[in-house]
């Protein structure tokens, strides 16, 4: 099928040229099947793998409908996680970027409810949350839905997974019955179809193939003897093809936690990522990841929901996932944004049953390689190239991206490509900053201030597992 320009729909002249700025020139196969329906006004079934695109898709049909002199709810996308939510988020107002006056606000768990109610008083356009927040928002009455036009449930089949089901049906009873529904999900299984029949009208099914470029995704399996212990053969795996990022995925949170524990004892910058941690420890050991001061994510699928890693080098499956699709999912998250990636996964013949249904769904026999020499046992792990630190200031004392790097990079600091990403919080704020410099930089912040104030900062080491440190950040 012959690629389709962004410019053959009926978009706003402003809408296209953000787009031509965002270098959105064709549509992927998911937005060129559902953007005309959408566009048309009506309901459509999105079925496509991570990273297909399906984000602009349903973004771009938002923006479309929008009356931005109608300063109420007039679009809510429910995602499973806040990291997604976030992600999503994001895009949108990145879509938007040529709308004036488009207030896009993000409704999750983790920030607080009071602050949050009020932003919902002083309006919104555009609402992205997660199931709970939203219900807790509805009940207590601090937000009303009765103007909304259009409502997209995003990985539909992961707030299935992780239990939303009564969460969204009461807030479905709560928005009106006159609307556009989107649904968007990586599987489509007998539960979806079902919500689906529910609460659409003569959906358009747009489908696209789930399986992966051979040429983008290099995918090769490694058998495990049933003697062997398979956490010494993923560190054979992680010290042959030494990745500067890698999610090891893991289909149990036990597993997630005594993989990272093994790793760390063993040299590996690694962090765990399972539904028991707390949000703020959620939180940092996401932006950890993301700003490669830790090299080994190990997640469980749900956990690992929302993950915006663009540069993600490899992919290494424990075990193999029970659902074919799910393992197509996991190893989607590498050879992203034009890259390649490599996916690894470790088998035994007690796994054999799963591996016949991946060969089935696959179309193709899968034969298992042997582990890299023990001898690699003796090499050193791979170092994160950068570090962060965290700073006892955030939103809350309007502290802004630009204050950390002029206080960083000021008379006597360090050199602004030594300085990573930036994450902002309520009360709290993340630097990433070259290994190298990392002491430079903690004097330098010691030294200084933001707006006019001292404030602490330290090394974020060590995991969530371990005890927190006493003092506040």
């Amino acid at each position: 099928m012959s690629q389709k320009p962004f410019s053959s729909l009926k978009l706003h002249a402003d809408v296209l040229r953000n787009l031509e700025s965002l270098e959105y020139e064709v549509m992927t196969p998911i937005q060129a099947q559902s953007l005309p329906p959408i566009l048309a006004g009506q309901d459509v079934i999105g079925q496509g793998k991570t990273g297909s695109g399906k984000t602009a898709a349903f973004g771009l049909g938002l923006l479309s409908r929008l009356d931005v002199s109608n300063f109420e709810i007039q679009s809510l996308v429910l995602c499973p996680t806040r990291e997604l939510a976030d992600q999503v988020a994001k895009e949108i107002r990145r879509l938007a970027r040529a709308t004036k006056n488009v207030k896009v606000s993000t409704i999750c768990g983790g920030t607080p409810f009071r602050i949050q109610a009020d932003s919902l008083s002083h309006g919104a356009h555009i609402l992205v949350g997660t199931p709970g927040r939203v219900e807790d928002h509805l009940r207590k009455g601090t937000m009303n839905l009765q103007g909304l036009t259009t409502l997209v449930l995003d990985e539909a089949d992961r707030m299935l997974d992780m239990g939303f089901q009564e969460t969204l049906d009461i807030i479905i009873e709560q928005i009106p019955r006159k609307r556009q529904t989107l649904l968007f999900s990586a599987t489509f299984p007998d539960e979806i179809q079902s919500i689906a029949a529910r609460i659409m009208i003569d959906p358009v099914m747009a489908k696209v193939a789930s399986t992966h470029d051979s040429d983008t995704i290099s995918q090769r399996f490694f058998q495990v003897p049933d003697d062997f212990d398979r956490l010494t053969a993923l560190r054979l795996l992680l010290l042959k093809f030494r990745p500067e990022s890698a999610v090891v995925f893991c289909n149990t949170k036990r597993d997630a936690q005594e993989v990272a524990a093994d790793l760390r004892e063993h040299g590996f910058a690694a962090l765990a990522l399972h539904g028991d941690l707390e949000q703020r420890d959620r939180d940092q050991t996401l932006l950890r990841f993301t700003n490669k001061s830790v090299t080994v994510l190990v997640a469980t699928d749900v956990a690992a929901r929302g993950l915006d890693i663009d540069s993600l080098h490899a992919v290494i499956n424990y075990h193999i996932a029970s659902d074919a699709e799910v393992h197509l999912h996991r190893i989607g998250r590498t050879g992203r944004a034009g890259s390649k990636g490599s996916a690894y996964s470790l088998i035994s013949e007690k796994e054999n049953y799963k591996l016949a249904l991946l060969q089935d769904y696959l179309d193709q026999i899968i034969v298992g390689e042997s582990l890299p020499p023990i001898a690699l046992l003796k090499g050193t792990p791979p170092k994160p190239a950068m570090a962060t630190i965290v700073i006892s200031a955030g939103k809350k004392q309007k502290i802004r991206p630009g204050d950390i790097l002029g206080a960083l990079t000021g008379a006597g600091g360090i050199a602004g490509a030594q300085v990573g990403r930036i994450n902002i919080f309520i009360e709290r704020s993340y630097v990433a900053v070259h290994i190298s410099a990392a002491r430079s930089a903690l004097r330098k912040l010691a030294e200084g201030k933001l707006k006019g104030r001292s404030f602490r900062s330290r090394l974020l080491r060590g995991h969530p597992e371990k005890k927190r440190d006493s003092r506040k950040y």
